[in-house]
Formats: structure tokens, C-alpha cells, sequence
């Protein structure tokens, strides 16, 4: 089937803010050529990757191959053939997508299901591991993400190999484990009638759960963006941010323990997505570990479950390629 589909492939990671593009070459399982494009600077996928085929021709010179197929990772549910994403005006029309850019197949998944799918092909230098050692055998593993929203996918192994298994989970509701978080979404539920998980463990949800933080404590808490109070936090130049910061980890690792025990994630919780790795110290020195093993008569199966830090920010791209070897 890899004659029906010969390479060169293009890869794309595309979120609510920017999009990747890859590119694994004739011959090559390698993915290469990697650019990043701010969402807002584009009207769309499909307007992105053609500035993206157009540096790429620039640079590999006259003579080089067009793809005959593709992978785009996408921050938002699959289904049919409109594709509009959760925290982005951009949204396409997969098999318009296709002709546009002359493909003979474009594969569209969700982007955590990409990133699912190269956990098994991870190696150290892409990971920060937090907790038990990594484990190497077939046990089913988790990924989360805070990004600009939060993601969710699992991904299991099966007698033909892994498979990646999508789903929602940020969407679901957010479970406080104290007084303290309690208050915290008694207060964001003055704004907003559902408090999901990634109301407040997003880029979306920091100044969200920053302004909580304020009020609950009586802090001053002024209008920052997610980047800022990252930024104060980090410093602790700012009591607010800084309380923000230690409120996200713990709540995230909370969050984390629930998803491993829905998908019996005994080979490992993984930690993607963009925010993280911005304050990735403090994260290890937070309540992140503690909170994700605090369920009660099952912290002993929390306490042997990994948990790790994906410093590989392309990751979904190798998933992406994955894809589309187990679709040729």
C-alpha cells in the first residue's frame, strides 16, 4: 500500500493558536523541514500549508516533488467532512482541503490522537519523566496537554498494535480536592456555568483561574494574559500569579490521577501541550506528583503509574506520520 501512497508526505500539528508543518521525504522516515505559522496570520489550513509548500519549494530548489499525501493534527473533534476548530476561527472542508492542495489522500485526526500515537516511539531526550521510571512494556498510556486548550488521548495496545483512542476529557467537569478549590470554582462559576477542566488548566483558563485566585484570597489580581501571569509566577514577583501557578499544578495533577484511572494508564500519564514546559521547575517542585496519587484506596495503583514532562514540542508531527504509515 506504500507504493499508493509513495512520500514525499506532509505532516501538519495544527492548535488553536499555531500550526506545524513537516515534511518526511522519498525514502526518509524522518520528519524534516519544520515550520511553525501563527494561526492568525493565515485564513486557514489550507492557506497556511500552501505558504508553508512555498518556502519549502524556495528552499529544496526546482525539480522537487509535490505530496501526494497528508496528515493534519487537529486541536478539535473529527467528524464528517467540516472540520471547525474549538479555540480558532479557522475551519475547512476536508475534501476540499484535498483537491486544493492536490492530494491523493488527506488523513484529518485529532491532534491528541496524534500525539497518543508517538508515545511508544519516544525516547529519553524527548521526555522529563516525574515519578516511577518509564515503563517500556504494553501498557496502556495517557497523554494531557495544556495548550490553548486542554487535550486528552489515550492510547492502548492490541494484538495488531497500538491504537489510538481520542476523546473530550478536557471538557469534562473539574473536580476540586480542598476548601481552597472549592471556593476557586465556586467563584468561576459566578461566570461561568460549567467549569470544565480546561476552563482552567488552558491558555484560555490561566487568567480565568488567576482571577479566582484573586478573589478567594484577596489579592490583587489585574487583567493578564496567560503568558504574563507565566511570566509573574515564574518570578514570583506577583503573589496572584504565583498562588495561580501552584493552584493550576495541583489541579492538573488531580486531573491527571482521574484520567489514568479512566483509561487504566499503567504505562504512564504523559504532560504535552505548550504551558507546562514554560515553567517546567516549578512544575516538578509543585503538588502535581502528590495530587496524582491522592484517590484514596487507589493511590497504591497512582503510585506505580509514570508520569512525564514531553519536552518535544513535535511530538503530534511524528504521530501524525504514524498515521499515515498504518493508513498506507
Amino acid at each position: 500500500m506504500r507504493d499508493r501512497l509513495p512520500r514525499p508526505w506532509l505532516v501538519a500539528d495544527i492548535g488553536g493558536t499555531n500550526a506545524r508543518f513537516g515534511w518526511l521525504a522519498a525514502g526518509s522516515d524522518q520528519v524534516t523541514q519544520v515550520q511553525t505559522l501563527r494561526g492568525a496570520d493565515h485564513d486557514g489550513p489550507v492557506a497556511a500549508a500552501r505558504h508553508y509548500l512555498h518556502g519549502l519549494a524556495a528552499t529544496l530548489g526546482a525539480g522537487h516533488a509535490t505530496p501526494r499525501a497528508a496528515a493534519f493534527a487537529v486541536a478539535t473533534p473529527v467528524a464528517g467532512d467540516e472540520v471547525a476548530f474549538t479555540n480558532s476561527r479557522w475551519s475547512f472542508s476536508r475534501r476540499q482541503a484535498r483537491r486544493a492542495l492536490a492530494l491523493d489522500e488527506l488523513l484529518v485526526l485529532n491532534d491528541f490522537e496524534a500525539l497518543a500515537l508517538s508515545l511508544p516511539r519516544l525516547t529519553p531526550d524527548q521526555v522529563r519523566p516525574f515519578g516511577p521510571p518509564l515503563a517500556a512494556g504494553p501498557g496502556a498510556r495517557a497523554v494531557i496537554g495544556p495548550g490553548t486548550g486542554l487535550g486528552v488521548a489515550a492510547i492502548v495496545p492490541t494484538p495488531h498494535g497500538w491504537v489510538a483512542v481520542p476523546g473530550e476529557g478536557g471538557h469534562s467537569t473539574l473536580a476540586p480536592a480542598d476548601d481552597f478549590e472549592s471556593a476557586l470554582l465556586a467563584a468561576v462559576r459566578r461566570e461561568h456555568a460549567h467549569v470544565s477542566a480546561e476552563r482552567l488548566l488552558s491558555g484560555i483558563g490561566l487568567p480565568v483561574l488567576h482571577r479566582a485566585v484573586g478573589t478567594v484570597l484577596g489579592l490583587p489580581a489585574p487583567a493578564l494574559a496567560a503568558d504574563e501571569i507565566v511570566e509573574r509566577g515564574v518570578a514570583r514577583s506577583d503573589e496572584a500569579c504565583s498562588r495561580t501557578l501552584d493552584a493550576f499544578c495541583a489541579l492538573l495533577g488531580s486531573f491527571a490521577g482521574s484520567m489514568a484511572l479512566v483509561f487504566g494508564a499503567r504505562g504512564g500519564v504523559y504532560v504535552g501541550g505548550g504551558i507546562v514546559p514554560r515553567f517546567a521547575d516549578r512544575f516538578f517542585a509543585s503538588a502535581f506528583r502528590e495530587r496524582f496519587e491522592a484517590k484514596g484506596r487507589f493511590r497504591p495503583y497512582l503510585q506505580a503509574v509514570p508520569t512525564a514532562l514531553l519536552t518535544d514540542t513535535l511530538a503530534a508531527l511524528f504521530g501524525a506520520a504514524l498515521a499515515l504509515e498504518q493508513a498506507a
